[in-house]
C-alpha cells in the first residue's frame, strides 16, 4: 500500500471503524478471567488499538500486534505512558513474541486478510503455542451474505458506491469515501478498491487518494471450524453475534472461541 495512502487510513480509522455492538461486554470477561490467573492478552491485527487500549485502561496486560507501522503510530500515540501495553509491528504468521497468554484475540475480520489455506493454518499454527494450556482464541469474522456476493460476482462488481463522511483529526477538513466491490467465488475472495476525496469549504474536491485493492477471505462456518480444529483447538463454539447468540442464516456476524488443549 502506498505510504501517503496507508497513513491517512490510520489516522481516519478509529472514526470509520466503530464498534460491534456487544463486543467489548464480550471480550472484557475473557480478559479479566486471563488476569486472575496471571496471564495477559494478545490483539493479533491490533490496527489503532480500538480493542485492545481499553482492555489495558481497564487493567489487563496487553500486547497487540499488527503489520502496519502507521497503524501501530497511532496505538502508540494514544496508549501514551499506560505502563501495561505493548505494541508489536509483525505478521499474524510469522511472529515470535517470546511469551504466551491467556487469551488471544482477532478482531475486526482481521482473520479473512488470510487467503488461503495455507494462510490460514500457518496463522493459527503460529498462534497456538502463544497460548498457554487451556488459553482462549477468539475470532471475530463475517457471516457470509450470499445475496451480496452474489451480486458483487454480477452486474455491479467494481462500481463505486459512497460510504461514510468523516473529520480528519488533524486538518479539520472533511474526508468523503467511496468504494468498489468485487468477488471471485472460485477463491472466496472479495476485493474493495477504496477511494477518499478532501473537501474544501465550499465542497470542492482538494484532494484525491485510491487505495489498491485489498483482498479478504470469505469464510464460511464449517470451513472455519475445520481450520481450527486442523490446527489443534478444541472446545470449538461459534455465536452469531456478541451476546452469545445462536448462529442463524440471518446473522451478520460470526464469533469464534476456541481452546488451546
Amino acid at each position: 500500500m502506498n505510504s501517503n495512502i496507508s497513513e491517512l487510513f490510520a489516522q481516519l480509522y478509529d472514526l470509520i471503524v466503530p464498534d460491534w455492538p456487544g463486543e467489548m461486554d464480550f471480550y472484557r470477561p475473557l480478559a479479566r478471567d486471563a488476569g486472575q490467573r496471571g496471564e495477559a492478552v494478545l490483539e493479533i491485527g491490533c490496527g489503532t488499538g480500538r480493542v485492545a487500549l481499553r482492555l489495558a485502561q481497564e487493567g489487563a496486560r496487553v500486547v497487540g500486534l499488527d503489520l502496519s507501522s502507521h497503524m501501530l503510530e497511532v496505538a502508540r500515540r494514544k496508549s501514551g505512558s499506560l505502563p501495561h501495553v505493548r505494541w508489536e509491528q509483525g505478521d499474524m504468521r510469522s511472529f515470535e513474541l517470546g511469551e504466551t497468554f491467556g487469551l488471544a484475540i482477532i478482531p475486526g475480520h482481521a482473520f479473512q486478510f488470510m487467503l488461503t489455506p495455507e494462510d490460514q493454518l500457518t496463522c493459527l499454527g503460529c498462534i497456538q503455542p502463544h497460548l498457554n494450556p487451556g488459553g482462549r482464541l477468539v475470532v471475530h469474522l463475517d457471516h457470509q451474505d450470499l445475496g451480496w456476493l452474489s451480486n458483487l460476482s454480477g452486474k455491479r462488481t467494481g462500481v463505486f458506491e459512497e460510504g461514510s463522511q468523516v473529520t480528519h483529526p488533524d486538518t479539520g477538513r472533511l474526508v468523503r469515501s467511496s468504494h468498489a466491490w468485487t468477488y471471485l467465488p472460485s477463491t472466496q475472495t472479495a476485493s474493495v478498491v477504496s477511494r477518499w476525496e478532501e473537501l474544501g469549504t465550499d465542497g470542492e474536491v482538494t484532494q484525491t487518494w485510491e487505495r489498491e485493492p485489498m483482498h479478504l477471505h470469505c469464510v464460511f462456518r464449517f470451513e472455519m471450524e475445520h481450520l481450527l480444529s486442523r490446527a489443534g483447538f478444541e472446545e470449538i463454539r461459534v455465536f452469531g453475534d456478541f451476546y452469545q447468540g445462536e448462529l442463524k442464516d440471518q446473522s451478520s456476524e460470526m464469533v469464534w472461541v476456541a481452546r488451546r488443549p
